[in-house]
């Protein structure tokens, strides 16, 4: 059996030989009905449990009655659990006890499962109501009109002949990290990572992560947590890895992002107040939108204003073998068209309202995105797989960063601010 924290695993076996009629309700209760119902629902749908590190026996029974729960009982399932959580958020007036809060993060987490119930019955949602119901968070589409200026101002910083994407991406392909060098700068990306974070924030004494390198996957990189606080991190190099990737990857699914968040959580929910439903992570749901905005945030937090580029200058181009002479120019090419985020939540909502087919889809990509032909493809790929869950990533980080910077200016005060984001259950309306 999967680590448990001690009174949880008495509360689960005091469960299980006591009819629910004959107790009073209770967090510890729902926890452990929420754990069972998440994981049936990840048997019907694959890739909806992220991670899982809790008792073997509630996933050997979510895997045995999977097959006699209809996607309707779930709902209703669902929808049951969530009004018995609702009774323990509030009295009428928003509480913040850390009780009230662990009550609405399960009424949040439950109300992204019922939408995505919704979904695998085939019901149709806009963009818009998708995120909200997965994510909890309302998004604004713009006009990609509105995107030009940007187009102007990188297209200043790389003259020359041929469309502006082509001539970004000749750019950048000088900084392509060779192959055999990927090992020691992912390595040494990833270590410097974690050394700045340890220098805020108290990890688990026995966190640790594997590095894998993969092909053939929707995604540029991906953390597996595992439970025990060990992750397994894979590195997709279907194409080249450029870099400051290194840096990128080495936080966000590292140190701070999800390597730490979910050692944090683990440790300090989990294991500490014995809150079961803490080892099970739908990927559909807003903690998403607080996992994937407190990563890609946690690569400024790391390295705030110019110490990733002088990182990269004095580190990993000469490990990588490469040239360093117009790594300013590649760090302003990087901060100018991070604000063409935005055009990804219209392209995505267009192509999957039906209003654009998927060729169309790419040429927006690569024109608002700046990106070649294959990085819109694998793009398009992304979005066939999870739909709306882009959006956490740069309105997750948008949020994530408001709430952190509000701390005032001192690292210290941020860093503190951010390790209490990643080890309470915290929401996007707590944001």
């Amino acid at each position: 059996m999967k680590r448990i924290a001690p009174v949880l695993f008495a509360s689960l076996l005091a469960g299980c030989s006591t009819t629910p009629e004959r107790m009073p309700d209770s967090m510890d209760r729902i926890a452990q009905e929420y754990l069972l119902l998440q994981m049936t629902i990840g048997e019907k749908e694959p890739g909806y449990i992220d991670a899982y590190f809790g008792p073997d026996p509630i996933a050997e029974q979510a895997k045995a009655e999977a097959e006699g729960q209809s996607l309707p009982l779930l709902e209703a399932r669902v929808a049951a659990l969530k009004a018995r959580a609702s009774e323990f958020a509030d009295d009428g007036v928003k509480g913040d006890s850390m009780e009230e809060r662990r009550a609405r993060f399960m009424v949040a987490q439950l109300t992204a499962a019922r939408t995505r119930l919704r979904m695998l019955r085939g019901e149709t949602l806009s963009f818009v109501e998708e995120a909200k119901g997965l994510f909890g968070v309302d998004v604004e589409l713009i006009d990609l009109a509105t995107l030009d200026p940007v187009l102007a101002e990188v297209d200043q910083l790389v003259p020359g002949e041929g469309p502006l994407w082509q001539r970004l991406d000749n750019f950048y392909s000088r900084f392509n990290i060779p192959t055999d060098k990927l090992q020691p700068v992912m390595d040494a990306a990833i270590a410097e990572c974690k050394r700045r974070t340890f220098e805020h924030i108290e990890m688990p004494d026995n966190e640790s992560f594997t590095l894998a390198f993969v092909t053939e996957k929707p995604w540029s990189g991906y953390n597996y947590y595992q439970g025990n606080y060990r992750s397994k991190i894979e590195i997709n190099t279907d194409l080249p890895i450029r870099l400051n990737r290194a840096v990128d990857l080495g936080c966000h699914e590292g140190y701070p992002g999800h390597h730490a968040y979910n050692a944090l959580l683990e440790k300090n929910l989990g294991v500490d107040r014995g809150w079961l439903e803490f080892s099970v992570y739908p990927l559909y749901s807003p903690q998403s939108l607080i996992a994937e905005g407190s990563a890609n945030y946690g690569i400024e937090l790391a390295f705030p204003g110019n110490e990733q580029l002088v990182f990269e200058k004095e580190v990993l181009a000469p490990l990588a073998g490469l040239p360093t002479d117009q790594l300013e120019t590649y760090a302003r090419l990087r901060k100018a068209t991070r604000a063409l985020g935005p055009a990804r939540y219209t392209i995505t909502s267009q192509y999957l309202g039906g209003e654009i087919e998927a060729e169309e889809a790419k040429e927006l990509l690569q024109k608002y995105q700046l990106v070649s032909p294959e990085r819109a493809a694998q793009s398009l790929k992304f979005t066939d797989t999870y739909r709306s869950y882009v959006i956490n990533y740069g309105l997750g980080r948008d949020m994530v960063r408001a709430s952190i910077e509000k701390a005032g200016p001192s690292q210290d005060a941020r860093w503190d601010r951010m390790e209490k984001l990643l080890s309470e259950p915290t929401l996007p309306g707590d944001l």
